[in-house]
């Protein structure tokens, strides 16, 4: 190597001088935001804040209405034999104050002996199961649009949901979803929900299940059946439970229930043991 002479030198100043000044103001420089992701021309925030506020419009109305709610719960051991069994029937109405209120109908002794019904159970069956997301309840998920999907002769948008927050097993009380639903893209409302209930600890563990809407009368759709077949591992035991619940004769609530004993139909089967299927989805009538 030689030593660089003092011409030289002063050109090399001189040119790194020049490309300074150019990458100055680039450093500087903001780099752009990233393009608001839109599905068919409408932003994906606006687009869940619409659905969400006809959530919220659905859960005002669906306090409007009584129904019968079925729930069977069982669990299966070696070749799908049914080891024990927890089934209520009800009728789910307004009392006299305006609030809800459950009259048992049919609830035979239960005869499960791997596990228990617990009062987390009751919540989700009332609040996660029937999952609807409304405007109040978006500040507690994160909603992620995935894509579209046809579901029978429905078009559907597909978001993601999760708690914005990891829920606290020592809230056991406070229940959140965790999963997938599947919004009409006509009406703007959940059609199906997959997913589960959250939080979990080592005794209380929840299944994964699917709850399909139907449309009892124009624009809204009410939850009518759920179906979960999972397993729950516990703490050295695993359990396997089959778990189906019905909401049936919907009407409005017109100021007076009369309710007499019922004895349940036997519930549908195919060669597996399961419900030969869902209701088939409706779609309102357009004009």
């Amino acid at each position: 190597m030689r030593m660089m002479r003092g011409q030289a030198m002063w050109k090399l100043v001189l040119l790194l001088s020049l490309l300074w000044s150019v990458l100055l103001p680039a450093r500087g420089a903001q780099s752009p935001a990233p393009a608001q992701q839109t599905v068919d021309g409408v932003p994906v925030e606006e687009l869940i804040r619409k659905f969400a506020a006809n959530e919220s419009r659905l859960r005002q109305e669906f306090k409007n209405f009584v129904f019968r709610q079925d729930i069977t719960i069982q669990t299966l051991g070696p070749r799908d034999i049914v080891t024990g069994e927890f089934r209520r029937v009800s009728e789910i109405i307004v009392n006299d104050r305006g609030e809800r209120e459950e009259r048992i109908l049919y609830f035979p002794v239960p005869t499960l002996r791997e596990i228990i019904i617990t009062q987390y159970d009751f919540a989700d069956f009332a609040g996660i199961q029937p999952f609807a997301l409304g405007l109040e309840d978006l500040p507690k998920y994160v909603v992620t649009y995935i894509g579209r999907e046809r579901i029978d002769e429905i078009d559907t948008y597909v978001f993601d949901v999760r708690p914005r927050r990891p829920p606290d097993p020592k809230k056991m009380h406070e229940r959140y979803f965790q999963g997938r639903i599947w919004v009409d893209t006509v009406d703007l409302v959940i059609v199906k929900v997959q997913g589960k209930g959250l939080p979990e600890d080592r005794e209380n563990k929840f299944p994964r299940f699917e709850t399909y809407r139907e449309n009892i009368e124009e624009k809204l759709w009410f939850p009518t059946y759920t179906y979960a077949d999972d397993v729950l591992d516990f703490p050295g035991r695993s359990v396997r439970v089959r778990m189906v619940i019905r909401y049936t004769n919907y009407r409005r609530f017109s100021g007076k229930i009369e309710i007499g004993d019922i004895e349940p139909e036997p519930e549908e089967k195919g060669k597996s043991g399961k419900p030969t299927g869902k209701p088939p989805e409706k779609k309102p009538e357009k004009p």
